[in-house]
């Protein structure tokens, strides 16, 4: 009898399955045991051919060549990986293997990126599919008891195939023709461009946008306070100065009543489990980590520190069967740190599941990110981990916690026939909202109130005119825009209508970050702060592309095709059809494209150079400060100095410190008047730059000034 091939997404994966296996010996790009060989891709190692390489007339860039449509696509070993590649096709079709086991990641990705390798080294041996939501030893030993038939993932595949081959027929096509016809280098993609449309669309809002003064009229009444209001159109705005100061003037000093006091009583259901846009979402909020760093912590914690399940999900609950194990979950949580919280649960005894939680129609290829069913190693962990790993936690605690629930206060009062509307709210059931109470801005219209009755009289104390500006729309940030993407640029905060728009969304949880990191990468999109800008660039190709490459609702409307796709919904054919159709009226567009539109010259990144000296070091007055690749130090680091200054100290600023501002620095001990954003309220501002007396190199901000 043979031996079974495992074949993993990547080494660290590999090796983890090789210690369940009990596999020890090592092998050229693999591990080997009695019964099992382990090996490992490293992600893509193989890729769809470049145009030169199907016929070298696609060399050249022009539009004779265009559109280019293989008859069939092809693919080839990514050259980097290609001593991998060649192991796995020695393995894969050695007669010491009997059959295969496809242990990728499990998702339409990780189906690809082994589909690829089989076809690529031609194998014919039958494969079966290990398909796991957690790399703990026991979910991996599970999931190899429960094996199923490779041709079960077939539809996976062909929608992972069709997404492959659309992006690059749209892409290649659409970055060619535009490239061509404006004679600069543009990089245009399937789900890249509508996403850009998205931002630049904002970006118009807030240009066409004039701030109007206006003035809002408040009264206190000595133990709760009022603010004016029209009652017909429940307006507090009063945009003419006069008119605000005659009503402040008209109520000063007088006694009225109350002439109504409504209350509504509300309750609100816990959130739902994470899934990775949400969890991305939330990362973004609370810590400002990019989507890109959140998707790599959470991998860090489901692959090297197994204890959280697949991050790369877009279900946010979880099945029947995992009953049981969310109250093992539980237990494993009853430490220290989380007992607090977790001990009323299972004071309970029967965990208070609801069609919130468990609701079997609506996980996909993987439950929701929930912790595993481990004791948490948290000493163990990095800050960044420890701060993605508490929100899945706190999320998971949360949603077995009672509703919240509150009774709202609305009090109107009448004085000199003007009105002044009181919001107050009770909480009359913490809930759930225990775990969020300090990470939600409170209203400051609402209030604690006094007892008080329906025909009481009241006399303003004080009464006041308070200056206001309307607001512009605020950027994007990359929590906004994930919302934006899920939902196909429609901004939707009520859960459960995201959960029905979740197959029209742009992009994946997967690849969504990774698109964001591309627009910025060529330069259409800039990150300052948490907001997110478009560039001149970005601006100038959304306005030059057809409608129909950058509707965010056409792309989304591909992403429900393939997800059609896997649930053997659509042909495949059709899909492809389609694409070839859309990619031939690009070409035929750009050509008729006659916008009178010229792009920003393209400056070259000069070579980075090794830095001189750009001053004496203020903290040991010895050395010298130089520069690296990602922050200045000093040169007497060796002997003790601490002094480092982070080229990313100003990024929630949207500012990079470069050499020059270092080197006016040193010599000035202040750079007065440089341009920021404020990270909260992304308003433009002026501020001098110093070093922080007590830091080491450390810099702040002073006299900051909005613009």
């Amino acid at each position: 009898m043979g031996k079974i091939l495992v074949i993993a997404e990547k080494p660290s994966v590999g090796k983890d399955i090789a210690k369940v296996l009990g596999c020890k010996e090592k092998g050229e790009g693999c591990i080997i045991g009695e019964r099992y060989i382990v090996t490992w891709a490293i992600g893509h190692l193989v890729r769809l051919l470049k145009p030169e390489e199907y016929d070298m007339k696609y060399k050249r860039w022009s539009f004779e060549t265009l559109p280019i449509i293989p008859e069939q696509m092809k693919t080839k070993p990514e050259r980097k990986t290609k001593k991998q590649f060649d192991i796995l096709k020695k393995l894969m079709n050695s007669k010491e293997i009997d059959y295969i086991i496809c242990a990728t990641d499990s998702g339409r990705e990780g189906e690809l990126i082994f589909r690829y390798i089989y076809e690529a080294v031609k194998c014919k041996k039958p494969f079966k599919r290990l398909w796991i939501s957690s790399m703990t030893d026991s979910a991996i030993k599970k999931g190899f008891e429960s094996l199923k038939p490779g041709e079960e993932y077939d539809t996976l595949y062909h929608s992972a195939k069709c997404r492959s081959e659309a992006d690059w027929l749209v892409g290649m096509n659409a970055s060619r023709a535009f490239s061509i016809r404006y004679n600069v280098l543009l990089s245009i993609g399937r789900v890249q461009t509508p996403t850009l449309s998205i931002l630049v669309q904002r970006q118009k809002e807030i240009d066409a946008f004039v701030p109007k003064d206006y003035w809002e009229v408040k009264a206190d009444f000595n133990g709760f306070h009022g603010t004016w209001t029209d009652i017909k159109s429940n307006e507090t705005k009063i945009f003419e100065e006069q008119k605000a100061l005659e009503i402040a003037d008209k109520v000063k000093d007088k006694s009225g009543i109350i002439k109504d006091i409504s209350q509504e009583k509300k309750k609100q259901p816990p959130p739902l489990l994470y899934d990775l846009t949400e969890l991305q979402r939330d990362g973004n909020k609370m810590f400002g980590f990019s989507a890109s760093k959140t998707l790599s912590i959470a991998q860090d914690l489901y692959e090297k520190r197994k204890m959280i399940t697949y991050p790369r999900t877009d279900s946010r609950y979880v099945s029947t069967d995992m009953i049981p194990v969310l109250k093992s979950t539980l237990h494993k949580l009853n430490i220290p740190i989380y007992s607090k919280f977790v001990k009323p649960i299972l004071d309970k005894g029967n965990l208070p599941i609801s069609k919130r939680i468990v609701d079997d129609s609506k996980v996909t290829d993987h439950y929701a990110i929930i912790p595993t069913d481990s004791v948490p190693k948290i000493d163990g962990l990095t800050e960044d981990e420890k701060k993605i790993y508490g929100l899945i936690v706190k999320r998971f605690l949360a949603v077995f916690y009672p509703d919240y629930e509150y009774t709202t206060t609305k009090i109107i009062t009448e004085i000199e026939n003007e009105f002044f509307v009181t919001k107050g709210k009770t909480v009359t059931q913490i809930g759930w909202m225990l775990f969020y109470k300090n990470d939600s801005k409170k209203n400051e219209d609402e209030q604690e109130l006094p007892v008080l009755n329906k025909g009481d009289s009241a006399t303003v104390f004080d009464v006041k005119t308070e200056k206001k500006k309307t607001s512009p729309p605020k950027p994007y940030t990359e929590a906004s825009l994930l919302s934006a993407m899920e939902n196909a640029g429609r901004l939707i905060e009520d859960e459960a209508l995201r959960e029905q728009l979740k197959d029209s969304g742009l992009g994946t949880p997967a690849t969504r970050a990774a698109i964001i990191e591309r627009l910025i990468q060529v330069g259409y999109v800039a990150r300052k702060g948490k907001a997110l800008y478009p560039t001149e660039k970005g601006i100038k190709l959304i306005e030059i592309v057809p409608e129909a490459l950058k509707s965010p609702e056409t792309t989304g409307k591909w992403e429900k095709g393939l997800s059609s796709i896997v649930k053997n919904k659509m042909d495949p054919q059709k899909f492809m059809e389609s694409i070839v159709r859309y990619v031939n009226f690009i070409v035929e567009a750009s050509t008729k494209s006659d916008h009178p539109i010229y792009f920003p010259a393209e400056t070259k990144k000069k070579t980075n150079k090794k830095s001189g000296v750009l001053g004496k070091c203020p903290l040991c007055n010895k050395g010298d400060i130089k520069e690296n690749t990602k922050a200045f130090y000093c040169t007497e680091w060796k002997t003790g100095c601490k002094f480092t200054l982070w080229k990313n100290s100003l990024e929630q600023y949207g500012q990079a410190i470069t050499s020059k501002m270092v080197k006016e620095l040193l010599k000035n001990k202040i750079i007065k008047g440089i341009d920021i954003i404020l990270p909260q309220t992304h308003e433009k501002a002026r501020a001098d730059l110093q070093f922080k007396l007590d830091g080491n190199g450390a810099v702040e901000l002073i006299n900051v000034d909005r613009i």
